[in-house]
């Protein structure tokens, strides 16, 4: 490790990094499907039949933020990647491609979630004047 020049030494920091976060993007992704999942048995099972459906939408909810945060830690994960990889037209390229790809699923994700576009979420009023 003594014989690498700076610029590599921050490749290879860089690549440490962006394994870490892809670990912690599937940890996320892994602990959030059982936590949910968990949370959906058992407040189906303590509520009987009609509770099943009351505890659907939560889940799905649920469920949907925690994939979204696993998500936002692989894209970060890739764009740390990008700064270790040599800069070409192909890495940029497959960068963006994939950048482009989790961002729609986010988005489409959010809305699945909270029924709305993310800018379409309500400004606080404005205090009403006497």
């Amino acid at each position: 490790m003594a014989d690498l020049e700076p610029g590599a030494l921050v490749g290879v920091f860089a690549d440490w990094v962006a394994a870490g976060l892809e670990l912690l993007g599937v940890v996320v992704l892994m602990l959030g499907v059982l936590a949910t999942t968990f949370l959906f048995l058992r407040n189906g099972l303590r509520r009987g039949a009609p509770g099943w459906a009351e505890a659907f939408t939560p889940y799905r909810a649920q469920l949907g933020r925690a994939i979204l945060l696993g998500l936002e830690l692989l894209v970060a994960a890739d764009i740390v990647h990008t700064v270790a990889a040599p800069m070409t037209l192909e890495t940029v390229a497959t960068l963006g491609l994939v950048v482009l790809i989790r961002t729609v699923l986010s988005l489409s994700l959010e809305v699945e979630i909270e029924g709305r576009w993310p800018w379409q979420r309500e400004r606080p009023s404005a205090p009403k004047q006497e």
